[in-house]
């Protein structure tokens, strides 16, 4: 991979310029509040469609207490409906599908299912057994695509800054299985800058493991329509991470839309996601809108 393309300007930083950088909140005054809204939209989310008759189906990927995915799907048209996918962030050691179920109404009121995913955090779990989880859970949401009245060939996967890391590594592929598209909000593709700084502690990367689980080195070719947002309150390097995933994508002959979210940070831009009053949401729902005419992943 071209040096520009992947940006090594991380390594002119100093150290505590790095862990700065790296650290999302240092763009905010306090982002308590944020973390408290994540659970409080979540649990109303989760009390609106149960009034609504709609039942939030967990389904078990594995033998751990975290492997389990909780479902919402649309009143049944006939049709197998489309489905986003959500992986929480929280740089795999915080958060869970509890506090990532904001946008199950915005989903279900457009026809749309919703399902967040649930992982094994760190240091419990090694970023490499972290990304085989979420392959497990989509891929157990694809066999039971049937099941569950939705169409595994309209799968968009999206996730939140941890999560948009995962969300990418999903979409390298599955068995030769890919998503229809995916939705990247303030990634992070390159992971060896966070060697070093304290993030990495309970995730324990070394130089091999962070390069193996960094999606921007990866084979790119054929990789899905891909949304990648950031908000304008971010971190530079987190603003670099995404433009230089942009860039990798394109130079594999990938369709890459950008966006840049105004007046919005690294925690409270993903409450747009499937909101069709917000530039990312409008552009997430026309993403999974434009699945309908790609022909199968497969």
């Amino acid at each position: 991979m071209d040096e520009m393309v992947i940006d090594e300007g991380w390594r002119r930083l100093s150290e505590a310029d790095r862990a700065r950088e790296y650290s999302p909140s240092s763009c905010i005054d306090d982002i308590s509040p944020l973390l408290e809204a994540y659970a409080t939209r979540s649990s109303a989310a989760r009390e609106a469609c149960a009034s609504a008759g709609l039942p939030i189906v967990e389904i078990r990927y594995g033998p751990a207490d975290a492997q389990t995915i909780d479902l919402v799907t649309p009143p049944a048209s006939g049709d197998p409906t489309p489905l986003v996918v959500f992986l929480h962030g929280g740089y795999w050691q915080e958060l869970s599908k509890m506090e990532s179920f904001f946008a199950a109404v915005d989903c279900v009121n457009h026809g749309i299912a919703f399902a967040a995913i649930d992982y094994t955090l760190a240091p419990a779990a090694s970023l490499d057994e972290i990304v085989a989880e979420c392959a497990n859970a989509l891929a157990v949401l694809v066999s039971g695509a049937g099941r569950y009245d939705i169409d595994a060939n309209r799968i968009v996967v999206t996730g939140s800054s941890a999560g948009g890391h995962l969300a990418a590594m999903l979409g390298l592929g599955i068995d030769g299985w890919r998503p229809a598209a995916v939705a990247l909000v303030s990634g992070i593709f390159a992971l060896e800058p966070l060697i070093g700084t304290d993030i990495n502690d309970a995730v324990g990367l070394d130089v091999e493991a962070a390069h193996r689980n960094s999606p921007i080195l990866a084979e790119l070719q054929g990789f899905p329509p891909t949304l990648i947002a950031h908000g304008d309150v971010e971190t530079t390097q987190f603003k670099r991470q995404s433009a230089a995933m942009a860039t990798a994508l394109r130079a594999a002959g990938v369709e890459v839309d950008e966006l840049e979210a105004s007046a919005r940070n690294h925690f409270d831009l993903v409450f747009d996601l499937c909101d069709h009053n917000t530039e990312l949401g409008r552009r997430v729902l026309n993403l999974v809108r434009q699945t309908d005419q790609l022909e199968s992943p497969r």
